[in-house]
């Protein structure tokens, strides 16, 4: 009885396109983001640096991966290549220029990855499918092998390590080791919150429907007037640029630090990959669900299992999250390719029938 449409009248088109247009998802919307944002205020030091840390430095991969893979089409394996590129960009500007605020060069930096991914994405304009995914993973590969022999990007620093500088923003540390995690967490919320409404506008404009038009069959598209040359580029570059802010906020928010191109490794981007099926291809809150997903799972296991009387070891717990995320992909792309965006989008028509019978 709560989430009906009645009495809601649209009198113009755009607010029948709106992305929320009913009254209560706008709400739910602004008290979710409300309550984001005061996380700090009733949880420890130990979930924000171990579960909502990782979980915002994610998000934008994951949307970045979804625009690609879910509204477009395109298969990438080299998010994670990407996402390096994001981090060693902000490293070198934040060293050549440290005057200019560090959350300037976090935003450049997807530029940086943008136009490599551009570069990538050429061939997705003569291949698709499987020949594209080796094409992305050859990039991912590259990339890696960048970080660890081109010394000039880890300014000829002996180990080959990032060490993230500290910065502050109007008198408050918000890089470095004195950093507080608290204030990180707003710092990357932000970036998450301002990300994701530029994607949601992107996905559903004129932009996002090229995109969705690409996807469902590309050489109709091209008959109806779309170039595909524009489409496909543009959404390798936009997907490049979430992801390289995304690889900014990991090193210079999450971990605060980097190793010498360890952390930029093919196994984070098969974990992107799962996180986007798990969510749900072609929804952005399906990111977030896939996001969550992926970085909750390792802590619920590791801690969780042990509280309730559950003995488990560390070595056990990560073989358990392989087999779990595993097992899931499988599950989700046989039972419900949507994935739990799909079970969200149930659970939401229930309610707008309920008492009724669904």
């Amino acid at each position: 009885m709560f989430y009906r449409e009645a009495g809601q009248y649209k009198t113009s088109y755009q607010a029948d396109m709106a992305i929320f247009p009913l009254m209560q998802d706008r709400l739910g919307v602004a008290a979710i983001v409300a309550l984001a944002y005061a996380v700090p205020l009733f949880t420890g030091n130990f979930v924000i640096s171990t579960i909502m840390l990782p979980f915002m430095a994610l998000v934008p991969a994951v949307i970045g991966l979804n625009i690609l893979t879910g509204y477009t089409g395109l298969i990438s394996l080299g998010s994670a290549g990407f996402m390096g590129v994001g981090a060693y960009a902000c490293y070198k500007l934040t060293t050549l220029l440290p005057e200019v605020n560090i959350l300037i060069w976090i935003l450049c930096s997807g530029f940086f990855s943008a136009a490599i991914g551009v570069v990538f994405g050429l061939p997705s304009l003569r291949i698709k499918g499987l020949y594209l995914a080796v094409a992305t993973l050859a990039a991912q590969f590259f990339l890696q092998w960048s970080f660890v022999r081109i010394p000039w990007l880890f300014n000829y620093n002996p180990s080959g390590a990032i060490e993230v500088p500290l910065r502050t923003l109007f008198g408050v540390a918000i890089t470095g080791p004195t950093a507080a995690v608290e204030v990180k967490y707003l710092v990357a919320l932000s970036f998450v919150v301002l990300l994701t409404w530029i994607a949601s506008n992107l996905v559903h404009g004129r932009v996002g429907r090229s995109w969705m038009a690409v996807r469902d069959m590309d050489i109709a598209a091209q008959l109806m007037g779309i170039k595909l040359l524009e489409s496909k580029l543009l959404a390798f570059a936009v997907s490049s640029f979430y992801c390289g802010v995304s690889g900014a906020l990991f090193v210079f928010i999450y971990l605060g630090g980097a190793e010498a191109g360890t952390e930029f490794s093919i196994r984070l981007s098969f974990l992107i990959l799962f996180a986007v099926i798990i969510g749900g291809l072609g929804s952005t809150i399906g990111s977030f669900f896939g996001a969550g997903f992926i970085v909750a799972l390792p802590t619920i296991l590791k801690f969780g299992l042990p509280a309730i009387g559950i003995a488990i070891t560390g070595s056990i717990a990560e073989k358990l999250v392989v087999m779990v995320i595993g097992a899931l992909t499988i599950y989700l792309l046989i039972v419900e390719p949507h994935g739990l965006a799909r079970l969200w989008q149930i659970t939401k028509q229930k309610l707008r029938v309920w008492p009724f019978p669904y």
